[in-house]
């Protein structure tokens, strides 16, 4: 197979209301979520409910996290997080907005660490048409 990058790197993001936090206390690190009610999501593709990925200092850590609300839309968990249901954990540019304007506080930033962002896999034993060649290389991050 070859990957292609298609997109800069990503970065998630930790998030709550700032009267969340007033009620709850801000984690300090993921360990600290346990105590805290989370916002799931519930993976389509696998029915399961998305694990947590941290990283600080090369050292990675997947948790687990509990919480009464589950959805399977990052709207809904956003919305949820807004209206100070728990801490949710989505995508940087997703909420950065809603950051700025300070209707979500971000926690654990410095356990967030950016990662590669998307690319596109394709069979290295074909020879590409020239249209997906054309695809590829206009597709092609060049950041």
């Amino acid at each position: 197979m070859i990957a292609v990058r298609i997109g800069p790197q990503l970065r998630m993001a930790a998030v709550g209301a700032p009267d969340y936090f007033v009620r709850r206390g801000v984690p300090a690190t993921p360990h600290d979520l346990s105590a805290h009610s989370c916002i799931n999501l519930r993976q389509t593709s696998s029915g399961g409910l998305y694990v947590w990925e941290f990283e600080k200092d090369g050292r990675e850590l997947n948790v687990r996290v509990e919480g009464q609300l589950v959805f399977n839309r990052v709207n809904l968990i956003m919305d949820a997080a807004i209206a100070g249901h728990g801490i949710a954990f989505i995508m940087e540019d997703h909420v950065a907005e809603f950051v700025a304007a300070g209707s979500l506080m971000r926690v654990l930033e410095d356990w967030c660490e950016p990662f590669d962002g998307y690319h596109l896999y394709y069979a290295s034993r074909r020879q590409p048409s020239p249209a997906f060649s054309l695809l590829v290389d206009a597709l092609r991050y060049r950041g």
